[in-house]
């Protein structure tokens, strides 16, 4: 069949299709795959070569809607339309929600176009500006705390450490209970102000790998001594335009995260930090109609036993955590600073794959117009 060569598509279309930045299909007889464009090669991690050898219905699960839709454009000869459809891939592990767009290709018989939309990008941005209005509500929650609350405790860590010159040994464990729960209680609390501290930082030209390095040497110092760390780096990557004391919070937090959802009798425990400079994502600043170019990626990822999917989607949110002993505010700090920064970040998760993937502006010189 000569179409598996792709010699229905004249040049121009070819490299139209190829360089689209969407997931692009071409089905045949069979659920045949004729063709993939590059998007369509990153969305499936295989090459063209390789999915031409396939059939779609090798690819997606039994039953997947997608197939469905094929089936109809073939029978009505016209185009149709789902939306935020649950594709799964049995092959990568993973499920992704996507907006699909089939139609007939008039010049091969029984062949359909699919398109593939997925809506990660687009609910980052609204879950992200979600993360940021929860930091936001508790910025007056940590303004009350810190004069309410910081002030009688005190006092009361005062009158304990009174008390424990004046009473027997055998009571003095109380007393000193009493010393750590409220020690304990002023350390969360100081965590929480930390969402009201409005003022504008210093910003300038950070180098991103700079402060991966930084974190890196603070991790296999200390906490994450056991694990193997592995750098995919991009060495072209240009500034990016931060605070670069808050970027090392940040970073140090994810690794920190990473580190224990390994765990420490891991025999093959790795956390992977990796950058790539992804031109295209834009994002719309609140309250104005500007829209900022984010192409400067960092991931954290980690081979743990991933994040209970239940929570994935309020991971960001305040007082949210998986651990036993966590106050759930490590990741909402995290959002904030990102936000602050102009930037998003976002994870998904599977078990032995969990990534933080960070996206942020590029450090612009004075006159420098955003490129994305």
């Amino acid at each position: 069949m000569r179409s598996r060569d792709g010699e229905w598509l004249d040049p121009i279309e070819t490299q139209a299709l190829g360089v689209l930045p969407i997931p692009v299909l071409v089905i045949g007889e069979e659920q045949a795959i004729l063709y993939a464009n590059i998007a369509a090669e990153d969305f499936l991690q295989s090459s063209a070569a390789l999915l031409k050898r396939q059939r779609l219905d090798e690819l997606l699960p039994f039953g997947s809607p997608v197939l469905g839709l094929v089936e109809e454009v073939n029978r009505r000869g016209a185009s149709v339309s789902e939306y935020k459809l649950d594709l799964g891939l049995p092959r990568l592990g993973t499920e992704r929600v996507v907006d699909v767009f089939a139609a007939p290709l008039p010049r091969l018989d029984g062949a359909v176009v699919l398109m593939l939309q997925e809506r990660t990008i687009a609910e980052k941005m609204d879950r992200q500006l979600t993360h940021r209005g929860a930091a936001r509500s508790i910025t007056a929650l940590g303004a009350m705390l810190a004069h309410e609350i910081k002030n009688p405790l005190s006092g009361i860590r005062g009158a304990a450490q009174l008390l424990e010159g004046s009473i027997p040994d055998a009571d003095r464990m109380l007393t000193q209970l009493i010393c750590d729960e409220t020690d304990r209680i002023v350390k969360l609390v100081e965590r929480v102000e930390l969402f009201g501290d409005e003022r504008p930082s210093e910003r300038d030209a950070v180098n991103v790998h700079d402060v991966l390095d930084h974190v890196k040497r603070l991790a296999q110092s200390g906490f994450a001594r056991h694990i193997r760390f592995v750098e995919v780096y991009d060495p072209s990557l240009p500034p990016v335009a931060g605070n670069r004391d808050q970027l090392v919070q940040v970073l140090l937090n994810l690794v920190k995260n990473a580190a224990e959802a390994v765990g420490d009798e891991a025999a093959d425990g790795e956390i992977t930090l990796s950058t790539a400079y992804r031109p295209g994502i834009r994002m719309q600043v609140p309250g104005s109609q500007d829209r900022i170019a984010l192409p400067l990626e960092i991931v954290v990822r980690d081979n743990g036993p991933g994040v209970p999917a239940d929570l994935l989607q309020h991971l960001f949110d305040p007082f949210v955590t998986t651990k036993a002993q966590g106050s759930g505010l490590g990741l909402a700090l995290v959002a904030k600073v990102i936000g602050d920064h102009g930037g998003i970040v976002e994870c998904e998760s599977v078990p032995r794959r969990t990534s933080f993937r960070i996206l942020l502006p590029l450090h612009q010189r004075p006159g420098q117009t955003t490129q994305g």
